[in-house]
């Protein structure tokens, strides 16, 4: 019975220090890459704009090619709506948005995760002419973990595992963009 006493402290004595931690610990992560694509500004941000292009170079939604889609409004355009429904659980459930354009510039997507687990994350695009003939490219993604949830951050590099996968999606959008 001592025994069993012991470890029962010993476990809540680790959750509430977990707790604890995340109190202080941070709630969100925040990451970006980047690529310079030989291509003209306008060419670039035109493709990247329509959401339905990530199907040929983003990493996540590449993971399950059978996954169910649709689509509300106008690809390209602000309020366009694409969302997606997998069996697998790398690919999930959710959907993305377009919530503002600055042509050229900045295309700001919300993208809404039903599972595996809930989260909103913002995920923008910027682009940058370097010269009539190059554009650097910025992909991003950004979010906030509520507590307690924020304590998974301590245990994960999420720089490392979703920077891994727009460093994929960059280099793919660069060869598509380049081969044209």
């Amino acid at each position: 019975m001592y025994i069993l006493i012991t470890v029962l402290v010993i476990i809540f004595g680790l959750i509430a220090l977990l707790l604890l931690i995340g109190l202080f610990s941070k709630s969100g992560y925040e990451i970006h890459r980047e690529i310079v694509i030989n291509k003209g500004n306008k060419e670039v941000f035109d493709y990247i704009k329509h959401i339905k292009n990530q199907d040929l170079f983003s990493k996540w939604v590449m993971t399950d090619p059978g996954m169910k889609k649709t689509y509300t409004g106008n690809d390209g355009e602000v309020g366009f709506i694409y969302a997606w429904d997998s069996l697998m659980k790398e690919a999930g459930k959710g959907e993305q948005e377009i919530k503002n354009i600055i042509e050229g510039e900045i295309l700001d997507l919300e993208v809404r995760f039903e599972k595996p687990f809930k989260a909103v994350a913002k995920t923008p695009f910027w682009c940058e002419s370097l010269s009539e003939n190059q554009t650097k490219v910025k992909w991003g993604m950004q979010s906030k973990m509520p507590y307690p949830m924020n304590v998974i951050l301590l245990f994960m590099n999420m720089e490392k595992i979703l920077g891994k996968d727009l460093d994929i999606s960059l280099n793919n959008l660069k060869r598509i963009l380049e081969k044209n």
